[in-house]
């Protein structure tokens, strides 16, 4: 079940707010002894996070799918870089991560206990449920909390305003609907700021060279429109100067022939340089998070800040 981008808080007795983490989405499924972890994109996440996998077989109940958002906690703060470093191939480098930083759980619905089918219930039966669940199974010593709840306005306007450290938003859900992975009108978003995930459809070179050799100057977003096709819709060029080097390989093993399906980049422009005009199509697999000021005209006004690297959001998403 996803959520809806609004600009402001919905107001009625209808709806639950509750806070935004700043995590992975996760779908936990316990099945006797067997424990899956998805990703929105709905890749497997268990071998990321062995010890959530533990806790969910130390956890009382044997049958069960919970929805909720895998965090790192750090220095009292939820951080999404540790969050991202689980995101590795060697086991051994996950295993050591899963002992020093051990990542947390954060429950806000329940979709199946035993053979009871609760996606079908109304959230307003939902929630008490997961409660319930919560108060019999979760402890301080395993990983899994229950994430706060309230049907006050006042606290999701609270939840707002210290959006940060873990958090960046609220999310309203209405009472009145069941567990519906195909409507968004169940389920609104609202940040602190304005944000968009892209997809990455090509990059430009950069005027400076690093060890001479041409490095990434910027990044050309993408998004698909109704009928799949992946439209142009502006850029990034806010890369760190340390990064642009393992980037430019990153991107350079992803060049094609082509990426834009729809309206694609133009040639020079008031930011790009003449030998910068030229642009190189990668394979759309790469996600990032970014920061915008306006979108309007089917693209950004002006360069975006990225934000964050997506790794669990398919392009298509």
């Amino acid at each position: 079940m996803e959520a809806r981008s609004v600009d402001t808080i919905p107001i009625g007795e209808q709806w639950q707010y509750e806070p935004k983490w700043d995590g992975f989405r996760c779908l936990l499924v316990r099945d006797a002894d067997a424990v899956d972890l998805y990703s929105k994109s709905g890749h497997k996440l268990d071998r990321y996070f062995p010890e959530v996998v533990a806790g969910a077989l130390a956890l009382g109940e044997k049958n069960f799918i919970l929805d909720g958002e895998l965090v790192v906690p750090v220095a009292g703060r939820f951080s999404f870089d540790d969050l991202l470093q689980r995101i590795h191939p060697a086991a051994s480098r996950v295993s050591k991560l899963a002992e020093s930083t051990p990542a947390v759980f954060l429950a806000f619905d329940l979709p199946k206990r035993g053979k009871a089918d609760l996606a079908v219930r109304p959230l307003a039966e939902r929630r008490p449920l997961l409660e319930k669940f919560a108060a019999r199974c979760f402890s301080a010593r395993n990983l899994f909390r229950l994430s706060p709840a309230s049907a006050k306005r006042k606290d999701a306007e609270r939840w707002l305003a210290s959006a940060g450290g873990g958090s960046d938003g609220v999310i309203a859900k209405r009472l009145n609907l069941p567990y519906q992975a195909d409507n968004r009108e169940g389920m609104q978003k609202i940040k602190r700021y304005r944000s968009a995930d892209c997809v990455i459809g090509g990059f430009r070179y950069g005027e400076k060279r690093q060890v001479g050799r041409n490095v990434v100057g910027s990044v050309l977003l993408g998004l698909y429109d109704d009928d799949g096709l992946l439209l142009h819709v502006g850029f990034s060029s806010g890369i760190k100067t340390k990064d642009k080097l393992a980037l430019t390989d990153k991107l350079e093993t992803e060049r094609q022939a082509r990426s834009f399906t729809g309206n694609a980049p133009g040639g020079p422009s008031r930011w790009s340089t003449k030998r910068s005009s030229e642009w190189q199509a990668v394979k759309p697999k790469y996600v990032v998070e970014v920061s915008y000021d306006h979108f309007t005209g089917g693209r950004f006004r002006h360069g975006t800040s990225i934000l964050r690297w997506r790794p669990d959001k398919k392009p298509a998403q």
